[in-house]
């Protein structure tokens, strides 16, 4: 067979729906057709045909250290060697559970599960067995996984594909969700189990929390002893060596943990207090399980990770980021095209839109549609990657640095945007 990306795409459509695994990977709301991974090295990936493209994606925001890190590499290879599951305690478990809570203040317990919809969705029933309550508030555009009740009104490939919801989802399953508008603080009732938020929202792109808008959301969730769940599946360990949470200055009740935590591979995690982790199975009456939770290969890659992730490399990524953005933004504006690239320490993102003077950063899903709704982000997109730049082949989603991406990295793709924008530019006249 033709080692071409093609070739490899036309291959996995006959045994993959849509020919990926994931609906993210697609380039359906681009155009064109998706690039195969055969290996990737820190700030880079190369594909089938050997085309070697900076990486923005880095794997959605798991790729902290960048791809194929060799202290996550040997952290991997010496556990696997001692086998790789058991579906018994293992010590890489503890270790890992230890160094999460002793970083997040509130966070007592953690209990590990294979990815961000398990975290979320135990997180969610968790909510529902302690309150004894059914409602979930849920706010437009984020997204927490897709489990069922928390599908609708999604952010990331739900909206690049430009869906409501899903297929297969019974109205019961939605019926206690109530969607609120994002940086708007909703009015609870008692029959609120819980109100589940990304506190950085980054699955609609980069929007940030208003000011009070989290703080307003804790304490209209203590008026009617609701449950307040930060989804940090994104943000966690990765703005910073702990969760956001410390940096906003605002406690959930419940985290939801993913990606840096599990160094690349599988793994979500959620937990909060004693007291409300005490009703999980088997010592309370929420049941939750998982044959590979806790996977010891998995630990011992987020225990790399973590103990790799000082204060200081955090400091400099953000600095990365920032140029990064500026860049971006100062390289589309040049060439007469409209956008922003809001950023939130070490996350970034970009909106292209019509007109030609620079753009608000969006604070709702509303606004970002009104920006993405110019259908420009595909060609700066290819642009980008007939240039060597990968980001991410949806509007809806954020711009992941690593650690691997260096001041090179930066200037080599700022340059590329200069250059793809003046492309793009010229097509257009």
């Amino acid at each position: 067979m033709a080692e071409t990306n093609e070739a490899w795409f036309e291959r996995a459509s006959r045994v993959l729906p849509g020919g990926v695994d994931s609906p993210v990977r697609s380039f359906a709301s681009v155009g064109g057709t998706p690039y195969t991974v055969a290996y990737g090295a820190g700030a880079t990936v190369t594909d089938v045909e050997g085309t070697t493209y900076l990486d923005y994606v880095q794997s959605y925001g798991a790729s902290l250290l960048g791809h194929a890190d060799p202290s996550v590499l040997r952290a991997i290879e010496s556990v696997a060697a001692s086998g790789t599951t058991f579906g018994a305690p293992t010590r890489h478990e503890t270790l890992l559970a230890e160094a999460i809570t002793e970083r997040v203040t509130g966070l007592e317990q953690v209990r590990f599960v294979s990815s961000g919809t398990e975290a979320s969705m135990s997180a969610v029933r968790l909510a529902r067995g302690a309150t004894g309550r059914s409602t979930i508030v849920k706010f437009d555009g984020c997204y927490h996984g897709h489990a069922d009740a928390l599908l609708t009104a999604a952010g990331s490939g739900v909206l690049a594909l430009g869906l409501p919801g899903s297929a297969g989802v019974p109205a019961g399953a939605v019926a206690d969700t109530v969607v609120a508008p994002y940086n708007v603080v909703p009015t609870l009732d008692d029959d609120v189990a819980c109100v589940v938020v990304e506190p950085v929202a980054a699955n609609m792109g980069l929007v940030a929390p208003a000011h009070g808008f989290l703080e307003g959301l804790r304490g209209e969730c203590d008026r009617v002893g609701a449950l307040l769940i930060f989804d940090e599946v994104v943000t966690g360990f990765r703005i910073a060596p702990t969760a956001v949470s410390e940096l906003l200055g605002v406690v959930p009740d419940l985290w939801c943990f993913g990606k840096v935590i599990g160094g690349g591979l599988p793994v979500g995690a959620f937990g909060g207090a004693r007291a409300v982790m005490d009703e999980l199975a088997p010592r309370g009456a929420v049941y939750q399980a998982g044959t590979l939770s806790g996977n010891p290969v998995a630990m011992a890659a987020g225990l790399a990770v973590l103990e790799a992730a000082s204060a200081d490399r955090y400091c400099e990524l953000a600095e990365q980021v920032a140029r990064l953005a500026n860049g971006l933004e100062a390289a589309l504006l040049d060439a007469g095209i409209a956008a922003v690239a809001p950023r939130y320490g070490t996350l970034a993102s970009l909106f292209v839109g019509q007109g030609h003077e620079r753009l608000a950063a969006p604070s709702d899903l509303d606004q970002v549609r009104a920006i993405n709704g110019s259908g420009r982000y595909a060609g700066i997109f290819h642009e980008l990657l007939a240039r060597g730049v990968a980001f991410a082949p949806g509007a809806y989603e954020v711009l992941f640095c690593s650690f691997a991406h260096d001041a090179a990295s930066i200037t080599r793709t700022i340059e590329a945007a200069h250059d793809a924008a003046a492309a793009l530019r010229g097509r257009d006249a």
